[in-house]
């Protein structure tokens, strides 16, 4: 093999051999070892013109010793970086939960999934999570009782170590609290922890927080939990045999799904909940006698919660029973048609600059009876500050809103969180929360096993076989800025 010597810029490359039974582009790669030419740029001048890729060594005629000229440009030397490139799996725990983009699962205790799915759904909301961190001892009303409190720091302090952590939680001291403050939950049955009622678990812990959470004044603005999810109903009471009416009003933190043969739809469900039969004491007849009770919401919340009414009392097997039937259910959800006639009123100018809104981005001509300019309307989400009843209220700056905007509710809600129940019975199945996350993921937390879904299936959990079946929804509301 010849040895020949390549003179390239300054510098000069002597005793090179050149296997002559290989192409060129070796040769030149040997050359880009050298010099840091990459071959595309490289230009050697042969006998004949410049040395192609492909040419014949032969009809070169290269000889031992031979200098050769290269001209060319090489690559840029690559910095090192200035700073040391750290990997995910190296962060701090809670660097990596923030980057991983949804927080940790929670270990079953054994027959906790009616809990464990409960506390991942209330823990999606901003804002209880906002108000648990601020309750402090010295925050305490003197109206909450010890196992209340504590109850309440629990929740406080399982929140902040699923947001912080990576691997899966054990959530041992809420769990013991919880038993303590609700006895029925430390059921067992052949010395294990019976299966619970994840709705039961819900409300009950729902009850708790709003109870500690409620500020020390008589104003209804201080309670957080009754303005993130109650829903106050004005219902009308009518007996047939006497024909007396009344009229009451009370305030719930869910609103009932009832399931029946005609029932097919989350809204043909709701309906059939704001209209039932009881039976009271008439002052006309003197005796108890049989009312029909017609509710209508009087004030939305800005968290919408449905529990779908699956289980039943079966007198024949003497234990819960479950009804399979499938009830679909919207990711968004118009409860116009479900509220009083004086909250519809307050309703209507906020529903038509959200479908002017929606309109322009479609391109379309927007309604005369709006009136506004296109910067007069600006969507928000739950976060924004307004009062439930549908009136409006000025934004804070600090917010990220303009000044002197006013946000106003338009009776739609956004689905934000499934509770489901996979099983026949009440007392036994498993629990799952499916959550939908801040950059519009959903996530599956099966306990400790946490995994992401496709927005298409989550409205098929539906029911009608013995697949996850939503038990509870919770809907975000929609508001607009004006």
């Amino acid at each position: 093999m010849p040895r020949v010597s390549v003179k390239w810029q300054k510098n000069v490359f002597d005793g090179i051999e050149i296997d002559t039974s290989l192409p060129p582009y070796v040769f030149k790669a040997q050359l880009y070892d050298l010099t840091g030419v990459p071959p595309e740029r490289q230009k050697i001048m042969v006998k004949g013109g410049l040395l192609k890729d492909d040419g014949d060594w032969s009809a070169i005629g290269l000889k031992e010793g031979q200098k050769l000229m290269m001209m060319g440009t090489a690559d840029e030397i690559v910095k090192a970086p200035e700073k040391a490139i750290v990997f995910a799996e190296d962060l701090p725990e809670e660097a990596q939960a923030t980057n991983l983009g949804y927080s940790a699962g929670l270990v079953n205790l054994g027959n906790t999934c009616y809990m464990n799915s409960t506390v991942q759904c209330l823990k999606s909301v901003p804002e209880l999570k906002s108000a648990l961190s601020n309750y402090s001892l010295a925050a305490r009303s003197n109206d909450v009782d010890q196992t209340s409190h504590m109850l309440t720091v629990a929740t406080r302090e399982l929140f902040g170590e699923l947001d912080r952590s990576v691997n899966a939680v054990s959530p041992t001291q809420f769990w013991m609290v919880l038993r303590k403050k609700y006895p029925q939950f430390s059921q067992l049955q052949n010395g294990m922890h019976m299966q619970q009622d994840a709705e039961e678990c819900w409300t009950q812990l729902l009850y708790t927080l709003s109870q500690s959470l409620k500020a020390p004044t008589s104003s209804e603005d201080s309670d957080a939990v009754k303005a993130l999810f109650g829903v106050n109903l004005r219902s009308r009471l009518h007996c047939q045999e006497s024909g007396e009416e009344s009229s009451e009003t009370e305030s719930v933190y869910s609103l009932k799904c009832h399931i029946s043969h005609e029932v097919n739809h989350l809204h043909e469900g709701l309906k059939h909940g704001l209209k039932g039969e009881l039976e009271k004491t008439s002052p006309a007849l003197g005796r108890t006698a049989l009312y029909v009770k017609e509710s209508l919401i009087d004030s939305l919340p800005r968290y919408l919660t449905v529990q779908f009414v699956r289980f039943f009392w079966k007198r024949e097997s003497n234990q819960k029973a479950k009804i399979l039937r499938k009830v679909d259910y919207p990711l968004v959800l118009d409860i116009f048609d479900l509220c009083s006639e004086d909250l519809r009123k307050k309703l209507e100018a906020p529903r038509q600059k959200l479908r002017d809104e929606e309109g322009k981005k479609l391109g379309l001509q927007t309604s005369a009876k709006s009136g506004s300019k296109d910067s007069d309307v600006k969507m928000t989400d739950a976060e924004a500050s307004a009062n439930g009843s549908g009136e409006s209220s000025t934004v804070n700056p600090q917010e990220g809103a303009t000044s002197e905007k006013e946000t106003h509710m338009t009776g739609i809600y956004d689905l934000v969180a499934v509770l489901t129940h996979k099983g026949r019975s009440a007392d036994s199945g498993h629990y799952v929360a499916w959550v939908k996350q801040e950059s519009g993921k959903w996530i599956q937390y099966d306990d400790d096993n946490p995994s992401m879904q496709r927005e298409e299936d989550i409205t098929k959990l539906s029911g009608g076989g013995d697949w996850h079946m939503a038990y509870i929804t919770m809907y975000k509301a929609r508001f607009v800025s004006m």
